[in-house]
Protein backbone atom coordinates (compact mmCIF):
# COMPACT_ATOMS: atom_id res chain seq x y z
CA UNK A 1 0.00 0.00 0.00
CA UNK A 2 1.16 3.25 -1.03
CA UNK A 3 2.35 5.70 2.28
CA UNK A 4 2.58 9.56 2.65
CA UNK A 5 5.45 11.03 3.72
CA UNK A 6 4.74 13.23 6.89
CA UNK A 7 7.79 15.29 6.38
CA UNK A 8 6.51 19.11 6.70
CA UNK A 9 8.39 19.88 3.44
CA UNK A 10 7.76 16.92 1.30
CA UNK A 11 4.43 16.24 -1.14
CA UNK A 12 2.26 13.11 -0.81
CA UNK A 13 3.65 10.19 -2.66
CA UNK A 14 -0.11 8.93 -3.43
CA UNK A 15 -1.72 11.37 -5.38
CA UNK A 16 -5.52 11.61 -5.58
CA UNK A 17 -7.41 12.50 -8.92
CA UNK A 18 -6.61 15.48 -10.51
CA UNK A 19 -8.60 18.30 -9.63
CA UNK A 20 -10.70 20.25 -12.14
CA UNK A 21 -11.17 23.21 -9.41
CA UNK A 22 -7.08 22.97 -9.40
CA UNK A 23 -6.48 23.04 -12.82
CA UNK A 24 -9.07 25.44 -14.06
CA UNK A 25 -7.88 28.04 -11.25
CA UNK A 26 -4.35 27.57 -12.77
CA UNK A 27 -5.16 27.98 -16.38
CA UNK A 28 -7.34 30.81 -15.81
CA UNK A 29 -5.10 32.36 -13.70
CA UNK A 30 -2.37 32.24 -15.73
CA UNK A 31 -3.81 33.07 -18.93
CA UNK A 32 -5.62 36.48 -17.01
CA UNK A 33 -1.75 37.24 -15.94
CA UNK A 34 -0.90 37.29 -19.28
CA UNK A 35 -3.97 38.78 -20.73
CA UNK A 36 -3.14 41.89 -18.49
CA UNK A 37 0.19 42.25 -19.52
CA UNK A 38 -0.38 42.27 -23.07
CA UNK A 39 -3.01 45.04 -22.23
CA UNK A 40 -2.19 48.56 -23.51
CA UNK A 41 -1.13 50.46 -20.19
CA UNK A 42 -5.14 52.45 -19.74
CA UNK A 43 -6.43 48.40 -19.58
CA UNK A 44 -3.62 47.34 -17.16
CA UNK A 45 -4.80 50.00 -15.13
CA UNK A 46 -8.58 49.20 -15.09
CA UNK A 47 -8.51 45.54 -15.24
CA UNK A 48 -4.84 44.90 -13.37
CA UNK A 49 -5.89 45.37 -10.14
CA UNK A 50 -9.11 43.09 -10.52
CA UNK A 51 -6.64 40.16 -11.61
CA UNK A 52 -4.12 40.68 -9.09
CA UNK A 53 -6.84 40.68 -6.33
CA UNK A 54 -8.68 37.64 -7.50
CA UNK A 55 -5.85 35.20 -6.44
CA UNK A 56 -5.82 36.52 -3.30
CA UNK A 57 -9.45 35.80 -2.80
CA UNK A 58 -9.34 32.37 -3.77
CA UNK A 59 -6.28 31.01 -1.71
CA UNK A 60 -7.30 32.97 1.08
CA UNK A 61 -11.27 30.87 0.39
CA UNK A 62 -8.87 27.83 1.41
CA UNK A 63 -8.41 29.65 4.90
CA UNK A 64 -4.06 28.19 4.88
CA UNK A 65 -2.09 28.70 7.96
CA UNK A 66 0.46 31.16 8.48
CA UNK A 67 2.75 28.85 7.93
CA UNK A 68 1.56 27.15 4.79
CA UNK A 69 1.33 30.85 3.37
CA UNK A 70 5.33 31.49 3.98
CA UNK A 71 4.40 33.96 6.95
CA UNK A 72 5.26 32.14 10.04
CA UNK A 73 8.51 32.82 12.22
CA UNK A 74 9.48 28.93 11.92
CA UNK A 75 10.10 29.81 8.30
CA UNK A 76 11.48 32.77 8.45
CA UNK A 77 13.96 32.12 10.68
CA UNK A 78 15.02 28.76 9.12
CA UNK A 79 15.82 31.03 6.10
CA UNK A 80 17.43 33.76 7.01
CA UNK A 81 20.70 32.29 5.34
CA UNK A 82 19.17 32.85 2.23
CA UNK A 83 19.21 37.18 2.52
CA UNK A 84 23.39 37.40 2.43
CA UNK A 85 23.32 34.78 0.08
CA UNK A 86 20.91 37.24 -2.14
CA UNK A 87 23.19 40.26 -1.01
CA UNK A 88 26.37 38.70 -2.05
CA UNK A 89 25.06 37.65 -5.22
CA UNK A 90 23.94 40.74 -5.90
CA UNK A 91 27.11 42.67 -4.96
CA UNK A 92 29.06 40.32 -7.13
CA UNK A 93 26.73 40.92 -9.99
CA UNK A 94 28.10 44.82 -9.85
CA UNK A 95 31.39 43.68 -9.26
CA UNK A 96 31.03 42.38 -12.38
CA UNK A 97 29.30 44.59 -14.66
CA UNK A 98 32.11 47.36 -13.66
CA UNK A 99 34.33 45.25 -14.93
CA UNK A 100 32.41 44.58 -17.96
CA UNK A 101 31.90 48.01 -18.33
CA UNK A 102 27.99 47.48 -18.26
CA UNK A 103 26.73 49.04 -15.11
CA UNK A 104 24.56 51.80 -14.60
CA UNK A 105 23.02 54.07 -12.42
CA UNK A 106 19.03 52.79 -11.77
CA UNK A 107 16.40 54.61 -13.55
CA UNK A 108 14.18 56.35 -11.38
CA UNK A 109 16.02 55.61 -7.96
CA UNK A 110 13.93 57.74 -5.44
CA UNK A 111 12.81 56.11 -2.39
CA UNK A 112 9.16 55.81 -4.03
CA UNK A 113 9.72 53.46 -6.86
CA UNK A 114 12.72 51.41 -5.17
CA UNK A 115 9.76 50.84 -2.45
CA UNK A 116 6.69 49.60 -4.90
CA UNK A 117 8.89 47.63 -6.84
CA UNK A 118 10.10 45.74 -3.50
CA UNK A 119 6.64 45.35 -2.82
CA UNK A 120 5.59 44.21 -5.98
CA UNK A 121 8.52 41.39 -5.94
CA UNK A 122 6.51 39.95 -2.78
CA UNK A 123 3.25 40.20 -4.08
CA UNK A 124 5.10 37.86 -7.44
CA UNK A 125 6.30 35.42 -4.77
CA UNK A 126 2.85 35.37 -3.05
CA UNK A 127 1.37 34.75 -6.13
CA UNK A 128 4.07 32.05 -7.40
CA UNK A 129 4.30 30.20 -4.05
CA UNK A 130 0.79 30.60 -2.35
CA UNK A 131 -1.37 30.30 -5.78
CA UNK A 132 0.36 28.53 -8.61
CA UNK A 133 2.74 26.38 -6.56
CA UNK A 134 0.48 24.18 -4.62
CA UNK A 135 -2.06 23.65 -7.06
CA UNK A 136 0.98 22.65 -9.49
CA UNK A 137 1.55 20.52 -6.52
CA UNK A 138 -1.26 18.62 -6.27
CA UNK A 139 -1.40 18.19 -9.78
CA UNK A 140 2.44 16.86 -10.85
CA UNK A 141 5.30 15.38 -8.88
CA UNK A 142 7.61 17.80 -6.38
CA UNK A 143 10.35 18.26 -8.75
CA UNK A 144 7.79 18.60 -11.92
CA UNK A 145 5.84 21.06 -10.23
CA UNK A 146 9.04 23.15 -9.17
CA UNK A 147 10.11 23.27 -12.65
CA UNK A 148 6.50 24.39 -13.48
CA UNK A 149 6.27 26.82 -11.51
CA UNK A 150 9.77 28.26 -12.35
CA UNK A 151 8.95 28.08 -16.21
CA UNK A 152 5.38 29.55 -15.75
CA UNK A 153 6.93 32.42 -13.82
CA UNK A 154 9.86 32.94 -16.54
CA UNK A 155 6.74 32.74 -19.65
CA UNK A 156 5.38 36.14 -17.93
CA UNK A 157 8.19 37.87 -18.57
CA UNK A 158 8.43 37.67 -22.24
CA UNK A 159 9.19 39.08 -24.83
CA UNK A 160 12.36 40.54 -22.41
CA UNK A 161 14.61 37.74 -23.19
CA UNK A 162 17.54 38.53 -20.74
CA UNK A 163 15.13 39.27 -17.73
CA UNK A 164 12.96 35.78 -19.16
CA UNK A 165 16.20 33.69 -18.61
CA UNK A 166 17.19 35.20 -15.12
CA UNK A 167 13.44 34.65 -13.44
CA UNK A 168 13.68 30.90 -14.90
CA UNK A 169 16.77 30.79 -12.87
CA UNK A 170 15.48 32.46 -9.60
CA UNK A 171 11.40 31.25 -10.42
CA UNK A 172 13.09 27.32 -9.85
CA UNK A 173 15.27 28.26 -7.37
CA UNK A 174 12.58 30.12 -5.39
CA UNK A 175 10.05 27.43 -5.95
CA UNK A 176 12.41 24.70 -4.28
CA UNK A 177 13.44 26.96 -1.71
CA UNK A 178 10.24 27.77 -0.81
CA UNK A 179 9.64 24.16 -0.83
CA UNK A 180 12.42 23.61 1.66
CA UNK A 181 11.38 26.65 4.25
CA UNK A 182 8.29 28.47 3.83
CA UNK A 183 9.44 32.05 4.22
CA UNK A 184 7.39 34.78 2.21
CA UNK A 185 9.57 37.53 3.48
CA UNK A 186 12.99 36.11 2.64
CA UNK A 187 12.09 35.37 -0.91
CA UNK A 188 10.30 38.43 -1.70
CA UNK A 189 12.89 40.36 -0.32
CA UNK A 190 15.74 38.58 -2.17
CA UNK A 191 13.80 38.88 -5.52
CA UNK A 192 13.84 42.73 -5.35
CA UNK A 193 17.42 42.92 -4.44
CA UNK A 194 18.63 40.70 -7.44
CA UNK A 195 15.76 42.63 -9.62
CA UNK A 196 17.42 45.86 -8.71
CA UNK A 197 20.68 44.99 -9.17
CA UNK A 198 19.66 43.27 -12.48
CA UNK A 199 18.51 46.36 -13.34
CA UNK A 200 21.82 48.21 -12.90
CA UNK A 201 24.12 45.08 -14.25
CA UNK A 202 22.10 44.63 -17.75
CA UNK A 203 22.26 47.53 -20.90
CA UNK A 204 18.39 48.98 -20.06
CA UNK A 205 18.58 49.12 -23.85
CA UNK A 206 18.29 45.23 -23.69
CA UNK A 207 15.80 45.11 -20.70
CA UNK A 208 13.91 48.49 -21.29
CA UNK A 209 13.43 49.52 -17.62
CA UNK A 210 12.52 45.80 -16.52
CA UNK A 211 9.19 46.13 -18.87
CA UNK A 212 7.33 42.55 -20.20
CA UNK A 213 3.93 42.12 -22.11
CA UNK A 214 3.26 44.92 -24.54
CA UNK A 215 5.31 47.00 -22.03
CA UNK A 216 8.59 45.80 -23.43
CA UNK A 217 7.52 46.68 -26.87
CA UNK A 218 6.48 49.92 -26.26
CA UNK A 219 9.65 51.07 -24.73
CA UNK A 220 11.82 53.94 -26.58
CA UNK A 221 14.74 54.85 -24.89
CA UNK A 222 14.51 58.20 -22.59
CA UNK A 223 17.07 61.13 -24.53
CA UNK A 224 19.38 62.05 -22.57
Amino acid sequence: MATIDSTPYSFPVARPAISTRDLAELILGFVAILTILWLPARGQLIFGPIVLLIPLVLVLLRRPSLYQLGLSLRGFLSSLWILPAGVALAIGGVHLARLAGTYHPLYNADLAHVGGYILWTFYQQFLLQDYFMPRLSRIFASDTAVVLGGSLFAIAHLPNVPLTIATLLWGVTSCALFRRYRSLYVLGLVQGLLGLGFAVCIPDAMHHHMRVGLGYIHYHPTKP
